[in-house]
């Protein structure tokens, strides 16, 4: 992998539910650091989300693996993610001898955000905007961690789905992006590992029933950052040391979604 591109990481919630998973991954950070590759994390929460949603005795419902956020629950999501989620990372990040700056998609106008889809409430759908101040963070040799809630033009508050909001900064920043989750991977009908994957096989596989939900939000979003870089766009997993190990050595890891 080249160190003159950012790489961008996407984590999910499941990681911040795993001490080991957050120090194996700022560990990975630290000596990527160490190699002179500049890296932005994106995170998710949704884990904390459900708790947090739950004891305030509101329901999670999601349509085409997407979270449905009414606007009541929204700012118990915005605490979540912007808040405990960031900061545990933050946390973790400190640990590892790793400088971080806590961030959200609403910060330094770095995107652009509008509602997605009435169904859904306040989902929002950003796109690239301004990369000025994530590029001064990351020549500062700093680690910006940044929270899937975005802001409308108007001041409202987002939840984007954390796969597609790094996607859209893998844009902003014209960066190679890999999206970790608890998962190795994409992963066949019968339970391995798929090593690269084209839009007509995803399709494919998306009509039979093997990628759906939470993993056709994935794969789509990692399949559109692809054709627009004209690059592969990687699934892995935290979970796995391999992978991760590969990831210091700018290997191929997990799936390979291909332009």
């Amino acid at each position: 992998m080249s160190v003159n591109k950012v790489l961008v990481l996407k984590v999910g919630g499941a990681l911040l539910q795993c001490e080991m998973g957050m120090t194996r991954l700022m560990g990975t950070i630290a000596k990527l650091f160490e190699s002179g590759q500049q890296v932005v994390l994106v995170h998710g929460g949704g884990c904390l989300v459900d708790e947090q949603l739950k004891a305030n005795g509101m329901e999670t419902v999601k349509l085409d693996g997407l979270r449905v956020t009414p606007a009541e629950q929204m700012p118990i999501i915005a605490g979540a993610l912007a808040g405990t989620s960031n900061k545990l990372l933050q946390g973790a990040a400190a640990k590892a001898g790793v400088v971080s700056m806590g961030m959200s998609l609403c910060d330094a106008n770095m995107v652009s955000a509008v509602v997605k889809d009435e169904r859904l409430g306040m989902v929002g759908e950003v796109s690239p905007k301004d990369a000025a101040a994530l590029e001064f963070i990351l020549a500062q040799g700093w680690l910006p961690i940044i929270s899937s809630i975005a802001m409308t033009d108007e001041g409202e508050l987002l939840n984007v789905n954390a796969d597609q909001a790094a996607s859209v900064l893998a844009k902003l920043l014209g960066g190679k992006l890999v999206l970790l989750s608890d998962v190795s991977g994409v992963l066949d009908g019968k339970g391995s590992l798929i090593d690269s994957l084209s839009r007509a096989q995803i399709d494919e596989l998306v009509k039979l029933g093997v990628i759906e939900k939470g993993m056709k939000v994935k794969v789509e979003a990692a399949l559109e950052v692809a054709e627009w870089l004209g690059q592969p766009v990687q699934v892995a997993s935290w979970r796995d040391s391999g992978q991760m190990a590969a990831l210091i050595k700018g290997e191929a890891v997990g799936t390979q979604i291909q332009p």
